[in-house]
């Protein structure tokens, strides 16, 4: 018997399993990648009696080898947020799935959990944007307005830490990130102790600096859209700034294309925070497209579909 844990590579997802392994301690094989890379599933030959923890990564796109681990006889607990087509339905399957715009991974573990590790959840939530659910979910610690400041800043970084076209682009990889947080069942210990978290904020100081150096491509009221080169800062910024865009222009949506190899981009995109809606929609429109109704991105737009894309993305946002 053989235990997995499979996670997204971004704030939401290393808060989710951190939570979890804090009140549940368990050695497990860490299966992640850098947040693009959701098609886990598939580097798990699970057999029979093996325990398999998913957070935080499209049932959807996970569903063949879903299926197969579960017809193997893998025991599978599943948490996530995003669009999840078809849901098994397995004895061995144990799903908790939740679409709502409001909601991410760590907040539904944090529920399962009974608030055990609520700052945790707290951090992640802000991670992924999700601000107004993160300052509701915080209640009950009672925070000081620098303690929350503190929390939002560390899940904006964690989740900056995930963006990237390959693990060489991010500053650490995601299994040694959660291995680095693991000790710390309080994010302020972190925070006030760890040198990796002064490493992220001057990382991400120096990314958002040349991200806001760039003008938009295009930009009217629905929607903006921003062209960034092909260079490790514009993989890895594109999408904490379209975060802090869809904040500062609420009734906008905004896409970040960043150049990656044979002359096509990474997208991502943010639906207005005013209508979290239509993110998901847009970007299952092309190939290797996908996401959540608030956010969602494609791993590779080629060149020639850069029209293409405006085209749908202005049409997809009008008010």
């Amino acid at each position: 018997m053989a235990d997995y844990d499979v996670f997204n590579g971004d704030a939401d997802g290393i808060c989710a399993l951190l939570q979890l392994r804090l009140a549940e301690p368990r050695q497990s094989a860490l299966v992640t990648g850098v947040k693009r890379d959701i098609n886990l599933l598939a580097k798990v030959d699970a057999t029979d009696g093996d325990r398999l923890t998913v957070l935080d990564i499209s049932m959807d796109k996970n569903n063949q080898a879903l299926v197969s681990a579960l017809d193997n006889g893998a025991q599978v607990q599943y948490f996530d947020h995003h669009f999840p087509g078809e849901i098994p339905q397995h004895k061995n399957l144990d799903a908790t799935i939740d679409t709502d715009a409001e909601v991410c991974t760590g907040l539904l573990v944090n529920k399962h959990l009974n608030n055990q590790f609520l700052p945790w959840a707290v951090t992640a939530a802000f991670g992924d944007n999700l601000h107004t659910a993160a300052r509701q979910a915080a209640q009950p610690l009672q925070p000081n307005d620098k303690q929350l400041a503190q929390l939002e800043e560390l899940g904006t970084l964690l989740n900056y830490n995930g963006y990237g076209a390959t693990i060489d682009d991010l500053f650490f990889a995601p299994d040694k990130l959660f291995e680095t947080l693991l000790p710390y069942p309080d994010p302020f210990d972190f925070i006030n102790s760890d040198g990796t978290f002064a490493t992220l904020k001057e990382g991400y100081a120096s990314d958002m600096a040349n991200a806001k150096a760039i003008g938009p491509h295009f930009d009217s009221a629905d929607c903006a859209m921003f062209v960034f080169p092909h260079a490790s800062w514009s993989r890895r910024v594109g999408g904490v700034y379209g975060n802090e865009l869809a904040r500062d222009y609420p009734d906008r949506a905004h896409a970040l294309l960043s150049e990656i190899e044979n002359n096509a981009y990474q997208v991502s995109v943010r639906a207005p925070i005013n209508r979290r809606e239509g993110a998901d929609e847009l970007c299952r429109q092309f190939a290797t497209g996908g996401g959540r109704k608030a956010a969602a991105g494609i791993n590779n737009l080629p060149h020639s579909e850069i029209d293409n894309f405006l085209s749908a993305f202005q049409q997809q946002f009008a008010s």
